[in-house]
């Protein structure tokens, strides 16, 4: 089940969200726990039990982790958490890379393994980090164990960000699991965060889709080198506004039952060196590998070689976290070579650069770093670089490029600007000005003969303001729903990307 389907929007979310409420404290979170088993179950009832399996598998080593920590026997506690990752590491293995190994493998001359040919479970990359947070947060000391398997099955299964992110840490939500209080009156903000999500999705991301899928599929005598780049610009923005549009309602719908999921995208494309984008794009799995991975490994404590291995481990895991082919693992080096050399001389420089300069810098690694994620396929990636490059054999342009560009550019132009904060400090601009007094009005009110007369016109001044301000909106929210349930119900392309990881 989509959060941008008409099945979610006005069957699912308006009946969970009416049992959830109606529901006494005590069985909220079985409440909740039960819908996103039923949410999970919508599409693959089968691999539920997989992921109860990996439930079950956390909860009782959480408790001996947590057993053999106060006996301080740390060796036994250590055995605890390796024993729920390899488990929970294996069952990830299995279902994502299992067929990727046999086929590479049966590549080797003489030798030949039976395929295995699985269907990903959804979303078990993000809740198999989930399970391992758990495991090691409780190991550290830095969470309590959770002795009540629904409190901790209702933090694994939790419907909102289950599928597709953002990452949610244990010692982040373990508390909310107790003691969260759904806020009514914060329900407005809720609703407006998750409606700017589906508005990303389904009104810009699902077009640019459409634009790369159409272009990629270009025959050679009608593309063009222009053409190539704007089907690499479309992906870039599809797969921006596609997450970062489901973060936005995965964070709004975690607020509606109480949750505070933290942010998972500020404003990526904006960055002016690829290190700034690692910072701003999808937080919450750099931070995890950080926190996880690359600090345990030694980080940058055990002097340059060791940092630089450690920077490899965990770059070669990123692109294979995002899936079992071989064009993830180039993307995740690509970016471990390019931080490198930014780490060891370019970034100094980049400080020094023009803004415009370092950010055009950051935008075309950043744009080439999706071509390598967009082909799974060697000998499409190949085509597609070489047509961007003009060794495709291809015209600079033609006129399908500028029938494209007719249709499509002031479309891409604000999909651009839609990419940046400038839209949001206008919008912020503009309410606080309708809810604020202008400076004339406060020097009018201070000449008024009448003061209190002037104060009274005062308040009621910026109470009309700041009702003008609610309107505006709800109106523009309700514009936004309005709009995304119409493309929704006439539109038959609606994938989310980050569900095949």
């Amino acid at each position: 089940m989509l959060f941008s389907s008409i099945t979610f929007l006005f069957a699912f979310l308006p009946v969970v969200l009416l049992v959830y409420y109606i529901s006494p404290r005590a069985i909220k979170n079985f409440v909740l726990m039960v819908f996103s088993l039923l949410f999970y179950a919508w599409g693959e009832p089968k691999y539920v039990f997989v992921m109860l399996a990996s439930i079950i598998v956390g909860y009782v080593m959480g408790l001996l982790t947590d057993y053999y920590v106060n006996k301080e026997k740390i060796k036994a506690a250590k055995w605890m958490v390796a024993l729920a990752v390899i488990i929970n590491l294996g069952i990830l293995f299995f279902f994502k890379y299992m067929g990727f190994f046999t086929d590479n493998i049966n590549k080797i001359p003489h030798i030949h393994i039976k395929a295995v040919n699985l269907s990903l479970p959804l979303g078990i990359s993000f809740y198999t980090f989930q399970i391992l947070t758990y495991s090691v947060d409780v190991y550290r000391r830095t969470a309590k164990p959770q002795k009540n398997i629904i409190n901790l099955a209702t933090y694994i299964t939790l419907f909102p960000q289950l599928i597709a992110g953002p990452i949610v840490r244990y010692e982040t939500v373990a508390k909310q699991l107790e003691e969260r209080r759904e806020n009514v009156d914060d329900f407005g903000e809720c609703v407006r965060r998750f409606v700017t999500g589906l508005g990303k999705k389904v009104l810009i991301a699902n077009m640019a889709g459409e634009i790369f899928n159409t272009l990629s599929k270009l025959p050679k005598d009608q593309n063009t080198i222009v053409l190539s780049w704007i089907c690499s610009i479309a992906f870039t923005l599809q797969i921006y506004f596609d997450f970062s549009g489901y973060s936005d309602m995965a964070i709004g719908l975690g607020r509606m039952f109480g949750f505070k999921f933290l942010e998972n995208f500020n404003y990526p494309y904006i960055s002016k060196s690829l290190t700034e984008f690692w910072r701003r794009w999808h937080i919450s799995l750099s931070t995890w590998f950080r926190d996880y991975v690359y600090i345990p490994l030694g980080g940058n404590r055990k002097g340059t070689a060791k940092t630089y291995r450690n920077l490899f481990i965990v770059w070669f895991l990123t692109g294979f976290w995002h899936g079992a082919s071989w064009n993830f693992m180039i993307w995740g080096l690509y970016y471990f070579v390019l931080l490198v050399i930014e780490k060891v001389w370019l970034l100094k420089k980049l400080e020094k650069w023009p803004k415009l300069l370092a950010h055009l810098y950051a935008l075309f690694f950043i744009n080439f770093g999706w071509v390598i994620f967009a082909y799974d396929k060697f000998g499409e990636l190949k085509t597609a670089v070489r047509n961007m490059f003009g060794f495709g054999g291809l015209s600079l342009t033609n006129n399908y490029t500028v029938y494209i560009l007719l249709s499509y550019g002031l479309f891409l132009l604000i999909a651009f600007v839609a990419a940046t904060p400038y839209p949001r400090e206008l919008a912020v601009k503009l309410i606080a000005k309708l809810e604020g007094k202008s400076k004339e009005e406060d020097a009018g009110d201070k000449s008024n003969i009448n003061e209190e007369s002037g104060k009274n016109n005062g308040v009621k001044n910026v109470e009309r303001r700041g009702i003008a301000a609610g309107i505006l909106e709800a109106v523009f929210l309700l514009f936004v729903l309005l709009m995304s349930t119409a493309f929704l119900a006439s539109e038959a392309f609606n994938p989310f990307l980050y569900f095949r990881f």
